[in-house]
């Protein structure tokens, strides 16, 4: 199991391939380092519907499986394919506390911890 997180791309639609197949390819932007990564995902079956509630440019993360496998061409030649299989997408923007949240918090402990200090103990010790 993997995970990655970046900016949707490209959302694409559902294709039904075969009669018991289906699948759906989006792509990510992953800007964490010097070069930025264009990845190429794709969902199958019951998760195609995953993608619905996110639009292009939300910055999401990306829960996904590496699958290889072998093909033969009809003139004999053998192939070899990956592909990343998501299973589970997050939204990244939705899960983040805000800083606004986190100053808060902070300065509710700062004034209590001043408040316990300045405060007369009747303990002898």
């Amino acid at each position: 199991m993997f995970n990655i997180t970046g900016n949707l791309k490209v959302k694409g639609a559902s294709q039904q391939v075969s009669e018991k197949f289906k699948k759906r390819e989006f792509v990510i932007t992953e800007n964490t380092t010097q070069y930025p990564q264009v990845i190429s995902f794709q969902l199958t079956q019951d998760k195609c519907s995953l993608l619905d509630n996110f639009n292009e440019g939300s910055e999401i993360k990306v829960f996904f499986n590496l699958r290889g496998r072998e093909w033969k061409s009809p003139q004999g030649e053998i192939k070899f394919f990956n592909s990343l299989e998501a299973w589970k997408i997050e939204s990244v923007s939705a899960n983040a506390p805000s800083s606004s949240n986190n100053n808060d918090v902070e300065s509710e402990i700062t004034e209590t911890f001043i408040s316990n200090v300045n405060s007369v103990d009747d303990l002898p010790f």
